[in-house]
């Protein structure tokens, strides 16, 4: 046999706390909702003020202005200032102030409940209150003419909402047919069902044909009869819902449908974009096997395909997930992001298609668009070039690409917003050592001005020693970054039991120079119960290019042990870690991870806690299931390596399987099936399910869960 050489580097994140002063311990509600408690760092989050130099943020009951110039703070209105207003016109008071959505310099909107109040930024005044009706949801609002326009879903219809009228644009009695909500399970980006024109004349919005779609019951146990709850759910290798795009003309009140005909191939649409001057709708266009996408244009108008732009395809696949950058000052150019050369980066493109250059390259990604400059002739974006765990903004000349200023410097996680006119960033910075500094920074001289710097809330707690390092992939040349907390009053002659927390699937960064580390409070705590915790980002997850995530494909699960392997191999390097006691915890796809590991490798672990774990990718849904397993008759061989339900009569180790009841992304159909195999095979399992609980049981009964997953390693790991 092969010996195998591991290779772990510690680099220069390790956070140490004295404990002279550090006497307390987290309970567990602390360590589930300690953010209620303050327990947290403090922290501002807010907007930039439309077209002005003002960063609006909320302290307490009231609205705070800041003026990034000159550094000027003044209370815009609190509570008790727009109650009074609101009494005024015999308007019920709030009794929470929500944060303002503006509608442009002079007005925002406050939704409270079903109503809409618009209000005079400069006398409180509330000139009209829009009363939504019953079961409205997914607002998107503009302005036209000074006049408020809503777009709104009710039900299955869609509607669009103004001061004195509500105009039905398009109906539906049946989930068959839905109009203006998100479509394709919020996969590549999409976040929502309806798109505004600029010029506010025109609303796109989605048209999903869920007719072939095979209805999915879930069951509703607090009726006196319990009741199936029947959702729409495209399974691996089934028929899929169908999508086209409608667009309304709101002058004339007539509909143009853009890829209707095309509707029958169950293609996506994503990231629908409008050109600045409302004549062209842009629709990156994918296959269902998802490795062919077509930049398209259409006419506005007429629903007409003008000119398909460009294409890309992989043998693997294409994630299109950035809608289109239009710089205002430019009809004829836009700036696209594309992982085709193995990293996120910016392009440059004119409206026929044609690159001008590409903006940024190298072997980092770009996490974030943020905007232009007010003359469009530079983009601020933030991305990973300092290091995969940390975020740096930059500012680069379009013209000019080599000519890249980066705004921020403190090592560690800057999660920035961008003024409209470019001329300041709000940079809330947070890193292993400091809890968190809110700042102002100048794009153009980088003079910077501190609004709030936040205490450490932990300060009388007892933490353990945490390390992030880095580690050697299964394919010995690819940096892998773990996460290490000892237990609190650590004794290197001891031996204590370990937790590997995982998730390991595309689109989560578990590691980050940040605040705990990215750490949940859960896992600190544990660490004070005794256990060694430990968190690995696999091959196979996010923000480290193409090849890196890629390789998972068609085989989920098999690359990803590998790499977790790697870090069991760290552990077993560590003397005062006790490798006859090694657990693992993950949800979702980490749920999915944590029973693969436990009935692969029993020889190395000995307790399991899966939540909401994936069984047998057949049962998962298409958009996502079919982008990394392909579809099932394209992929036999994948889907039978990595099914759990074989795997059921080698467990032979502890294992809890939790589940949501009504849990509509991984069906409990996946962990009933585990749980039957191992009847039929005579094998012991422990389950447990929330009978109310969606994908993640949250709030409050989040306690009980986390209880309930300690309590098991504290029985059989301990």
């Amino acid at each position: 046999m092969r010996k195998i050489l591991v290779l772990f580097t510690f680099i220069s994140l390790v956070v140490t706390v004295s404990t002279t002063a550090q006497t307390k311990t987290f309970s567990m509600e602390d360590a589930v909702i300690g953010y209620t408690k303050g327990l947290y760092p403090e922290s501002i989050r807010g907007k930039w003020q439309r077209h002005s130099p003002y960063f609006i943020y909320k302290e307490g009951n009231a609205i705070i202005q800041l003026h990034a110039k000159n550094n000027s703070v003044e209370e815009l209105f609190s509570l008790s200032s727009i109650n009074k207003k609101l009494t005024a016109i015999n308007e019920d008071t709030l009794k929470n102030l929500p944060f303002p959505q503006w509608i442009n310099e002079h007005r925002f909107l406050l939704k409270a409940g079903q109503k809409c109040f618009i209000i005079e930024a400069t006398n409180l005044n509330v000139p009209h209150v829009i009363e939504l009706a019953e079961k409205d949801a997914n607002i998107d609002f503009t302005e036209f003419d000074e006049e408020l326009r809503i777009a709104v879903t009710n039900q299955h219809s869609l509607f669009i909402v103004s001061p004195d009228k509500r105009t039905e644009v398009a109906s539906s009695d049946s989930d068959e047919l839905v109009y203006g909500q998100d479509v394709s399970r919020r996969e590549f980006g999409i976040s929502k069902g309806t798109f505004w024109s600029p010029d506010a004349r025109y609303l796109a919005y989605f048209v999903k044909d869920n007719s072939k779609v095979k209805q999915y019951p879930l069951v509703d146990i607090t009726k006196r009869e319990a009741e199936p709850d029947m959702i729409r759910y495209p399974m691996a290798g089934m028929a899929s819902e169908q999508v086209w795009l409608g667009v309304y003309n709101i002058e004339n009140g007539k509909h143009i449908y853009i890829e209707k005909d095309n509707a029958h191939t169950e293609q996506y649409l994503t990231n629908i974009t409008w050109g600045p001057e409302s004549k062209f709708v842009y629709i990156q266009v994918l296959n269902r096997e998802q490795n062919h996408m077509k930049l398209n244009k259409y006419n506005a108008t007429t629903g007409d395909l003008v000119k398909t732009l460009f294409e890309e395809k992989h043998e693997k696949y294409v994630e299109p997930y950035h809608a289109l950058e239009f710089a205002d000052q430019n009809n004829d150019s836009f700036f696209y992001q594309s992982r085709r050369n193995g990293y996120n980066h910016i392009y440059h493109y004119t409206t026929e298609g044609e690159l001008i250059q590409q903006i940024t390259d190298g072997p980092w990604e770009v996490t974030s668009f943020l905007g232009f400059d007010e003359k469009g002739k530079n983009i601020f974006f933030t991305s990973t070039e300092i290091s995969p765990i940390e975020r740096h903004t930059y500012k680069v000349n379009i013209s000019k690409p080599n000519k890249k200023i980066q705004l921020t410097e403190k090592p560690g996680t800057h999660r920035v917003s961008l003024s409209d006119d470019g001329q300041y960033i709000f940079d809330r910075f947070q890193s292993t050592d400091v809890p968190g500094i809110m700042q102002i920074i100048s794009t153009a001289k980088g003079k910077k001005h501190t609004i709030k710097t936040a205490d450490n809330p932990l300060n009388d707690y007892k933490l353990g020693e945490m390390t992030i390092g880095t580690i050697k992939a299964a394919d010995d040349s690819t940096d892998l970054y773990y996460r290490l907390i000892k237990p609190i009053d650590f004794d290197p002659e001891k031996k204590y039991p370990a937790i590997v927390y995982v998730y390991g699937g595309p689109h989560a960064q578990l590691i980050n120079n940040t605040w705990l580390g990215g750490a949940q409070m859960w896992q600190h705590f544990m660490a004070q119960q005794g256990y060694v915790m430990l968190t690995v980002d696999n091959r196979g997850s996010a923000n480290r290019g193409l090849e890196f995530e890629n390789v998972i494909h068609n085989y989920c699960g098999k690359h990803e042990m590998e790499d977790q392997l790697r870090g069991i191999k760290m552990l077993q390097n560590l003397s005062y870690v006790d490798t006859s006691r090694i657990g693992v915890h993950g949800w979702s796809y980490g749920g999915f991870m944590t029973t693969s590991l436990l009935t692969n490798h029993p020889d190395v672990f000995k307790v399991g806690v899966a939540g909401g774990p994936v069984i047998d990718w057949k049962y998962y849904e298409i958009m996502y299931g079919e982008r990394y397993m392909s579809a099932p008759d394209n992929n036999p061989n994948g889907y039978e390596a990595t099914s759990l339900l074989k795997m059921a009569p080698k467990l032979k180790r502890k294992l809890l399987i939790i589940h949501g009841y009504i849990d509509p992304t991984v069906v409990p159909q996946h962990s009933l099936q585990f749980v039957r195999e191992c009847i039929k095979n005579n094998i012991p399992v422990d389950y447990f399910m929330y009978p109310r609980a969606e994908h993640n049981v949250r709030g409050k009964n989040r306690i009980h869960l986390m209880q309930k997953v300690t309590d098991y390693f504290d029985d059989y790991l301990k």
